[in-house]
Parts: structure tokens; C-alpha cells; sequence
């Protein structure tokens, strides 16, 4: 493979972003993307050209520079996909690249990102050990019912910034994580697949309580779905009920793949059920990534299918 295609792939990625910059507020940086980003971006594919990318593929070939391109059906969806007709044509709108002054270009920054990394990583260090900060906070999220650590839920962290996009945090294995910072007030939106979302807001300036336990309550259909999947059910006209009274009639139910070929699969509500419901284990033992109501039913639903 020339560099000249790795310098293409390159065009085509800021080709991307400014694809989904005309609909959603995000980073002129690709690279720097995920969490929200990502789903942003695999939604616009699927409503614009129907393409499907999962986040594995997302981190693999666009986060990790390893060097590699995509197959051409994905370059030419993501072509498609920045107003193009396919990854030809997006190489015959842009003169030939020069290779080698590209080449010195990227090692020229990779050697001052390395610096940069070292220094702050210096400073960092310096600045715990020798100054520590009186501005730390701690927030750790415990179930509402058994008052316990969560620990078997992922929580994730969206920071809401004015005049910013989004950012996101993932709590620790023991459902707490840990800031700095030196503003007066905070808000952040807490998720977690199996946890309803909560709005948090702090005045948390020269507060004197550095850590603070927050109780999530459990999402119930995101766990019952969990558990229908995985468990041997005799009557499956109650089953269908039941997962008919959680889900919204227009829900969108997708299916995210891991394997970084296949991207996601749209489900809508009757096909969801024939699949969780029909005895031939065709959709078992899944995992719920996230849920999003309207009223008191699901309207989007997305998840992964664990291998046995």
C-alpha cells in the first residue's frame, strides 16, 4: 500500500467530519471522537447511505493510525458518505499528494506530540506529588434498591460544557470517578445500560465534601430484556406482552457488532420480539449498550450478542 492512500484516507476522514458538522456539533478533530461522536456518526450513515460501522471498526481504523486501510466497500460507503461517488472519485478531485513532504510532515508531528506527551506527563506527576490539589472531587454511584457499589454496570460520564461539545469519562471498576477543577458549578449526565440516565448539577466551589455517593435506579426493561435472553421461558405469549408493553411501536433497535465488518443491524419492533421470543436461540444472550425513552417506553434500544 503507497502513502499516497494512507494521505487519501486521510482527505476522506476530514471529508467526513465536515459531512457531520453540518448536522451535529463535533470535533474538527476525527481522531479525538467517542462516546456520543461515534453514535452520531453511525447514525448519519445509516439514515444517509445506509452504511453500518461499529465502534470497534470506528477505533481500529480511523482512531489508531495503524498504517492499514479499510476495504474499499467501506471506503467507498464513507466516500458516498462526503458527497462523493465512491473512493475513486474522491481521489480524482484532489491533486497527487507529495508523499514525502507529507512524510516528514506526520513525523515532524508525531516527534513533537511524544515531547508534548513527556512533558505533560512530568508535569503531572510534579504537580501530584509536590502540589497537590485542593480541588479534587469524587463522585461514586451505588443502586438505589441494595445501597452497593455498581460495579457490573459500565458508567459512563457526559460533561456538559457551555459553548463546548460534549466530553465523556468512564467511571472505575467500582463505579466512582475522580476530578479536578476550578469552576463554581458542574453538570454532567450519567449513563449506564442497565441504570436509568440522571442530570447531576453541583455548586461545588471551595465546597468542604470532596466525595459525594449518588444512588442510580435501575433501568428495569433494560435488565428484564438482559434476562429474557438468557433464560429458558415456557410461555412465550406472556414473554411477547410483556416486551410489547416496554417497547414503543416505532423503536429502533439496533444490533452493534464487534468484528469491525459488519456494523450494525436495524431491528424494528415486531422483528426484535420474533427474534428475543422464537424458541431457536437466533438472538441469545445479549448485552444492552443503551436505551433512550419517550414516556414510559423504549425507544431506541441498542445492543451486542455475547458468544456463547
Amino acid at each position: 500500500m503507497s502513502e499516497q492512500e494512507l494521505i487519501y484516507f486521510e482527505i476522506l476522514k476530514k471529508e467526513v467530519v465536515k459531512t457531520l458538522q453540518n448536522s451535529h456539533s463535533v470535533s474538527s478533530d476525527i481522531e479525538k471522537w467517542k462516546g456520543q461522536e461515534i453514535i452520531y456518526l453511525q447514525d448519519d450513515l445509516s439514515d444517509k447511505v445506509n452504511g453500518r460501522i461499529s465502534e470497534k471498526w470506528f477505533y481500529t481504523h480511523i482512531k489508531s493510525n495503524s498504517g492499514k486501510l479499510p476495504r474499499i466497500d467501506m471506503l467507498n460507503i464513507l466516500s458516498e458518505y462526503a458527497g462523493y461517488q465512491n473512493w475513486n472519485d474522491l481521489k480524482s478531485k484532489f491533486p497527487q499528494p507529495n508523499s514525502k513532504k507529507k512524510s516528514k510532515s506526520i513525523t515532524k508531528k508525531a516527534m513533537i506530540s511524544i515531547l508534548l506527551l513527556l512533558l505533560l506527563v512530568a508535569g503531572k506527576f510534579i504537580a501530584d506529588n509536590f502540589f497537590p490539589s485542593d480541588n479534587v472531587y469524587k463522585f461514586c454511584f451505588i443502586d438505589s434498591d441494595l445501597k452497593t457499589p455498581i460495579k457490573d454496570s459500565p458508567i459512563w460520564i457526559v460533561w456538559i460544557n457551555e459553548n463546548e461539545s460534549s466530553m465523556v469519562s468512564k467511571c472505575d471498576s467500582m463505579g466512582c470517578f475522580q476530578f479536578t477543577t476550578e469552576k463554581e458549578k458542574i453538570r454532567f449526565i450519567v449513563r449506564s445500560p442497565y441504570y436509568k440516565p440522571d442530570t447531576i448539577t453541583r455548586v461545588i466551589y471551595d465546597k468542604k465534601i470532596r466525595e459525594e455517593q449518588v444512588q442510580l435506579k435501575t433501568n428495569d426493561y433494560a435488565l428484564m430484556i438482559h434476562m429474557f435472553s438468557k433464560s429458558e421461558v415456557k410461555n412465550w405469549k406472556k414473554r411477547r406482552a410483556q416486551l410489547d408493553q416496554m417497547l414503543a411501536d416505532n423503536a429502533k433497535i439496533y444490533q452493534v457488532y464487534e468484528d469491525g465488518k459488519t456494523g450494525m443491524e436495524l431491528y424494528n419492533k415486531k422483528e426484535f420480539i420474533n427474534k428475543l421470543t422464537m424458541p431457536l436461540k437466533s438472538l441469545k444472550n445479549i448485552e444492552i449498550t443503551e436505551t433512550i425513552y419517550t414516556g414510559d417506553e423504549i425507544s431506541i434500544l441498542r445492543f451486542m450478542q455475547n458468544e456463547e
